[in-house]
């Protein structure tokens, strides 16, 4: 009997074991390269020198981010390697920087890469090596295109979305305007143009009486800005990155030229802009927005901004609360986190586009009030509403409803 009975025991042991087997099976860890047990590399390219160095911050707003998420123990148990690389906003060094990250580096993708020149290198290869380049930071309208380019995903609002708001802004309310542009001279700037064109509809051919383009190799735009005066417009629109929307700011001033001046979302921060361009230059500036803006004592005890501010004072002491890329970085590696915890133990690329494709409702606290994250399979454009604002004495004013403005790829 006693030997029945130890036979027993072993079989049930075994069976046991098959069973935990059998679950563990189930449950079973997926890796690509660049995620293990501990750890999830994450590839990022910044301008931290260069042109539109200005948005350097953003990179640095999200590596002490993701160090405040490791203090607190990381994502599901694994730390974030953050590798960000400098491209000084020069296509031909993104694609450099991007081959290091993906084949030496070995990262698990690349995140929030920014400019639109520098993501428009590197399009074709990321897709070709599928490896995700995901909530890239530009809005050009490109990235939402499932079909033709799976593997990348914006995060802001498109730009063609926000000048066609700016268009219906205009044929509302100054249907008679004589509009001067002037615009970067590649795809972010061409993409701006192109949503201010479709928005006037029959009527742009009319109502824009001048167009001037620029290079970001140019030290200053003085003279553009000059020439766009001479045209008689009363209407100026101004598609510039950061250091030469502070350019364009001053010298409309300095000429004593006074349009009805629309900045772009991406120049709207009041301490790397509208502050160096002086307070009292930019007075009554219409831009739009879907963040908040952290200079606004109108956020001071909103819950969601009280938290930013406490990041800023313990993880991020030299960031600057008046730099609205501070806030930018804080609310896109929120989202990049959120969507890595949605991944769970399934680290593969391929279940990062999946789980980046499904966000339904998602806020990071610093967006306003209405605004949500929302993707699908066929939706690649996960921020696509607005509100318009305008500058008074320091700081942005937001008037009107958010407005839904979607434009595909």
């Amino acid at each position: 009997m006693p030997v029945v009975t130890s036979r027993l025991a072993i079989a049930s042991a075994a069976l046991i074991v098959l069973a935990a087997s059998s679950s563990g099976a189930l449950a079973q860890k997926k890796y690509d390269t660049g995620a293990t047990d501990t750890e999830i590399k994450i590839g990022n390219i910044m301008p931290y020198s260069g042109p539109a160095s200005a948005y350097g911050v953003i990179g640095k707003t999200e590596a002490a981010y993701f160090k405040k998420i490791n203090d607190a123990g990381g994502i599901n148990g694994r730390k974030i390697n953050f590798i960000s690389y400098d491209d000084a906003y020069s296509p031909p060094k993104a694609v450099e920087q991007a081959r290091k990250l993906v084949e030496s580096d070995e990262v698990l993708f690349i995140f929030n890469s920014l400019g639109t020149p520098s993501n428009s290198a590197i399009h074709k290869y990321m897709n070709s090596k599928k490896v995700p380049q995901l909530f890239v930071a530009t809005g050009a309208t490109k990235w939402n295109d499932p079909k033709d380019f799976p593997w990348t995903m914006g995060w802001q609002p498109n730009y063609q979305s926000e000048t066609q708001i700016y268009a219906k802004y205009l044929l509302k309310n100054k249907p008679d305007a004589k509009i001067a542009v002037l615009y970067q001279n590649d795809d972010y700037g061409k993409d701006y143009l192109k949503g201010l064109k479709d928005g006037l509809g029959a009527k742009a051919a009319t109502m824009i009486i001048a167009e001037e383009s620029f290079e970001t190799t140019e030290p200053t735009i003085d003279s553009h800005i000059v020439k766009l005066k001479s045209s008689g417009a009363d209407v100026f629109l101004d598609i510039a990155t950061p250091k030469f929307a502070a350019q364009a700011i001053k010298k409309v001033a300095e000429i004593d030229w006074k349009p009805l001046h629309f900045l772009n979302n991406v120049s709207a921060s009041v301490g790397s802009v509208l502050k160096p361009a002086g307070f009292q230059n930019a007075q009554d500036i219409i831009s739009a927005a879907y963040l908040k803006d952290a200079s606004d004592p109108q956020w001071n005890e909103d819950p969601g901004m009280k938290e930013f501010y406490a990041f800023l004072a313990k993880d991020f002491p030299d960031g600057d609360k008046l730099d609205q890329s501070t806030v930018v970085g804080y609310g896109v590696a929120q989202t990049l986190v959120h969507v890595l915890q949605q991944c769970g133990d399934n680290l593969t690329r391929e279940n990062i586009m999946k789980q980046a494709a499904s966000i339904k409702d998602f806020r990071t606290e610093v967006m306003l009030p209405g605004i949500k994250i929302n993707t699908g399979p066929d939706d690649f454009a996960p921020i696509s509403q607005l509100q318009l604002m305008r500058f008074k004495g320091e700081r942005w004013n937001l008037f009107g409803d958010v407005i839904s403005a979607d434009v595909g790829g």
